[in-house]
């Protein structure tokens, strides 16, 4: 016959007078003091032990097992030194092993340079920057060791991270094009004081990219330009058909059409058009123009639009000569997601007929940077806000609508060829 056994858990008042042996007591009072300190310093112990033996590893394979004599050796063990290695969030001072070959000439062990490289430490002070925490706050946030902390003071983690977001600025402005571009949204916006022009990507996936960003508000036409240009450099083109969202910058608007030229397909921001219009209207009237905007983009029929457009115009101008200009000023341009075909209800028109998607990046920026008391001029700012760009994209999901793209894509294409055909025609008549 089988014996069963129950198990059965037992209060706290039943055990406070149970008595462990001693050296299970003491085990146990080792561990809370582990518990206590998270369990890091452990952690931080073990990597070095592993780091150890990864070194002694390497070093067998250039040298052969120690002790043992090998005729064929090409190199021999040459004592060890003092060197520092990044673990825990900061350099730690370790001994490590050296190789010299038979001529005298010390080996490189790629494990320790790996260890050793500031690359390690760099990236671990962005994450934490970004994560908010302070320069100030940085070592006591940082897995106990039994080692000296070398690296970690305030001054210390400054520098890493203006010299890894100086890179990551770089990184972000020359980072090539991809060939699948299908929209390009183009916003001035202002960050720290500092007026900036961001530049943000979507692909015929819908995945989103970071573009650049150059310092200098939408309206300078030399900025516009310059952005322009750069981003041609790296492979922007519309020669396939280009959707560009921009913002009611006149001077952004030129640049784009005199860089990427009548192919590029320029949709206006309504965001900013309505507000624009909405401003030079008193409280009481902009209820109803608001609704009558918004009652426009909705139709399926972009010529009816425009109508409706001019119209609204029209009763607007005796009284607000100011809000009829701005309707009429890049009117057409409101309605370019519309003559492309994209219905005005669906997901994908909602998403492209803004510049929305950049400042949904950019408040990830701002809320990364909120810790930020003191800012040291306009280099500082694109600092910050690329690496907050980056810090962004590794979240970023596919733009919503996204399924429509292959429609609007092939809209494009169509749009191209429209323009190549008119070009020809132009041309033939001109001869």
């Amino acid at each position: 016959m089988e014996d069963y056994h129950s198990t059965r858990i037992v209060d706290r008042d039943e055990l406070d007078g149970v008595s462990l042996p001693g050296e299970v007591q003491l085990a146990l009072d080792d561990l809370a003091g582990s518990v206590r300190e998270g369990l890091l310093a452990l952690s931080v112990g073990v990597g070095l032990k592993v780091m150890e033996e990864l070194l002694e590893e390497e070093l067998r394979t250039l040298v052969g097992p120690k002790g043992k004599h090998d005729p064929e050796r090409t190199a021999v063990r040459h004592g060890s030194r003092s060197g520092q290695v990044v673990l825990g969030g900061r350099k730690v001072q370790v001994r490590r092993p050296r190789a010299r070959t038979l001529e005298g000439s010390e080996l490189a062990l790629r494990t320790y340079a790996h260890f050793a490289s500031d690359d390690l430490l760099s990236e671990r002070t962005v994450e934490t920057m970004l994560a908010g925490l302070s320069t100030r706050r940085h070592r006591s946030c940082l897995e106990p060791t039994q080692t000296e902390d070398l690296s970690v003071s305030r001054s210390a983690v400054s520098r890493r991270f203006v010299r890894r977001s100086r890179r990551m600025l770089a990184e972000l402005m020359a980072r090539p094009l991809p060939d699948d571009l299908l929209c390009l949204m183009l916003d001035g916006i202002v960050l720290a004081g500092s007026t900036c022009l961001v530049a943000l990507g979507i692909r015929a996936d819908g995945t989103k990219i970071p573009l650049g960003i150059w310092e200098g508000a939408s309206e300078n036409a030399a900025v516009c330009r310059r952005a322009l240009a750069d981003l041609a450099e790296r492979g922007l083109t519309a020669e396939h058909g280009l959707l560009v969202v921009i913002d009611g910058s006149k001077a952004l608007r030129k640049a784009v059409a005199d860089t990427l030229g009548a192919k590029a397909a320029i949709q206006r921001c309504r965001r900013h058009k309505q507000e624009n219009v909405l401003g030079h209207l008193p409280e009481a009237e902009r209820p109803w123009v608001k609704r009558k905007l918004r009652e426009v983009w909705a139709l399926a029929d972009a010529e009816a639009a425009e109508r409706r457009l001019h119209e609204l115009a029209r009763a607007l101008e005796s009284k607000r000569p100011g809000a009829a200009a701005s309707v009429r000023e890049g009117l057409r341009e409101t309605l370019t997601l519309t003559r492309l075909g994209i219905r005005a209800d669906s997901a994908l028109a909602r998403t492209l007929q803004t510049t929305n998607p950049i400042e949904s990046m950019l408040s990830v920026c701002r809320e990364r940077a909120r810790n930020v008391k003191r800012w040291r001029g306009g280099e500082m700012a694109l600092r910050w806000t690329a690496a907050g760009m980056l810090d962004a994209e590794r979240s970023f999901r596919r733009v919503k609508g996204f399924r429509d793209l292959p429609k609007l894509q092939a809209a494009l294409r169509a749009h191209a060829v429209d323009v190549d055909r008119k070009e020809v025609e132009d041309f033939e008549i001109a001869a």
